[in-house]
C-alpha cells in the first residue's frame, strides 16, 4: 500500500547547507528510501526553487513567504504569520493524508478547524520563544532587540497551538523532556537531527590546524566566530580557520592582524568536507542552549578531536564523546592538549559504537515511519 505524507517546509529544503535545511532535507531522502511519496509544501525565503526536489517527492509546491512591515503588524509571530498563504490550506485539504509541520514557523495552519480530523505531527526545531530571547540578550541594536523580544513573546504565546498536534516529535532530550510537561498526554518523541552521515568517516591520523565551521551570516554564529578570534585563536600558535556562508565584514576585520586565522567563505561542499575531515581539532562552541546543533553530529560522524562548551551538548546525550571547555583559558589548555595527539582507531570505535544506530539517519527514518503510520 503506498503511503503519502504531506510536509510544510519553513524554507526550501535544497541546497542542503544550513541546519534545519539539513535536517528537512535527509528525512526527505530516508522517507524516499522507505517508499513514502511526499508531498512537499515550501516556502520561498532568500532561496529560490529547486529542481533536486522533484527527485524525491511525490509534488512540490512553493508558497511565498510574506516579509515586511505589514506582516509584523500581528500578535502572532512575525515568522508564522508570513507562512499563512491560500494556497497551501487549499492543496493541504485536496487529500487526507498526514501532514508534518517543520517547525513551529510553518504551523500556522496546525490549528485550522478544517484540518481537524487530520493526522498532525511537529517536527519541534527550537523552544522558540527561548531561542528569540537569547538572540535579543545578545543583540546590540535597539530595533534589532526589541522584535527580537517581541518575537520571543509572541512564540511564547503560540506555542499553545502545539495542543492541536496529534504528535511532537523534539530534535533534542531536553526540548522533549520540556514538550512532555508543557503537553502532559500528548505524545512526544525523541528524533534527532536527520543528517548526511549514515557511518563514521573520521579519519585516523594528525593535522596542525584548528576549526570552527558554521553559517556565519547567523548572528549567534558571527558573535561566536568574533567571541573565538578575540579570545581563543588570537592566543594561538598554530593555523585556526572559521568557514561558513556569507561572514560579516566585522569578522574580516578582526582577524586581520593575526596571519595565523585563516577565513574561508562559502567554501564548496567539497572542501567543507575537507576542513571536516582533515582538521586535528573542531572547536564548536554556542552561546545558546537550544535545539541540537547539527554541526556537532556532522563533526562527531566525519572530523577527529571535538572541543565543544557545555551550552553546545545541552540535551544531546553526546557528552562522553567531547572535550568540554567553558571558558578561553580552557579552551586554550584543551587545544594545546589536543594539537599533538593522534586521533586513533579507537577512537573512532567508540564513536560507532555509541553513535550506530542511535543517531544514524536510517534509523530515525524508520522510526518516523513507524511513529506515522504503525502508531508505535
Amino acid at each position: 500500500m503506498d503511503r503519502y505524507l504531506n510536509i510544510v517546509a519553513l524554507n526550501v529544503p535544497y541546497p542542503a547547507d544550513y541546519g534545519g535545511i539539513i535536517d528537512i532535507y535527509y528525512k526527505l531522502k530516508g522517507l524516499r528510501a522507505l517508499g513514502v511519496k511526499v508531498i512537499l509544501h515550501c516556502f520561498l525565503y532568500e532561496r529560490q526553487p529547486a529542481p533536486k526536489l522533484e527527485e524525491l517527492c511525490e509534488e512540490v509546491h512553493y508558497y511565498k513567504r510574506r516579509t515586511g512591515l505589514l506582516a509584523n503588524l500581528t500578535f502572532l509571530p512575525y515568522n508564522v504569520y508570513g507562512r499563512k498563504h491560500p494556497q497551501l490550506i487549499q492543496n493541504l485539504l485536496a487529500n487526507d493524508y498526514p501532514i508534518l509541520f517543520e517547525g513551529l514557523h510553518s504551523c500556522y495552519y496546525l490549528p485550522d478547524a478544517r484540518l481537524k480530523d487530520r493526522l498532525k505531527i511537529c517536527r519541534e526545531s527550537n523552544i522558540e520563544h527561548d531561542y528569540y530571547r537569547l538572540i535579543a540578550k545578545a543583540c546590540k541594536g535597539v530595533v534589532a532587540k526589541t522584535f527580537h523580544y517581541i518575537e520571543a513573546w509572541r512564540f511564547k504565546r503560540y506555542e499553545a497551538a502545539l495542543a492541536d498536534a496529534d504528535i511532537l516529535l523534539g530534535i533534542s532530550l531536553t526540548d522533549t523532556e520540556y514538550l512532555r510537561k508543557r503537553f502532559p498526554g500528548k505524545r512526544v518523541e525523541f528524533i534527532p537531527a536527520f543528517h548526511a552521515n549514515e557511518r563514521i568517516t573520521a579519519q585516523p591520523g594528525q593535522s596542525d590546524f584548528i576549526l570552527y565551521h558554521a553559517k556565519l551570516s547567523v548572528f549567534e554564529n558571527e558573535e561566536v566566530a568574533l567571541f573565538l578570534i578575540k579570545e581563543v585563536f588570537s592566543k594561538l600558535t598554530y593555523p585556526c580557520v572559521l568557514a561558513g556562508m556569507n561572514p560579516s565584514k566585522r569578522i574580516w576585520k578582526a582577524i586581520e592582524s593575526y596571519p595565523h586565522i585563516t577565513l574561508e567563505a562559502n567554501p564548496s561542499a567539497e572542501r567543507m568536507d575537507y576542513l571536516i575531515r582533515e582538521a586535528q581539532i573542531h572547536l564548536l562552541i554556542t552561546f545558546q542552549p537550544t535545539g541540537l546543533k547539527l554541526k556537532l553530529l556532522n563533526s562527531l560522524f566525519a572530523g577527529r578531536h571535538i572541543v565543544v562548551n557545555s551550552l553546545m551538548l545541552t540535551g544531546s546525550g553526546l557528552d562522553p564523546l567531547c572535550h568540554i571547555a567553558n571558558t578561553p583559558q580552557e579552551m586554550i589548555a584543551t587545544c594545546n592538549q589536543l594539537i599533538n595527539g593522534p586521533f586513533t582507531e579507537e577512537d573512532i570505535r567508540i564513536r560507532e559504537d555509541f553513535l550506530i544506530p542511535a543517531y544514524s539517519t536510517l534509523h530515525q527514518t524508520k522510526r518516523l515511519y513507524h511513529i506515522i503510520y504503525d502508531n508505535k
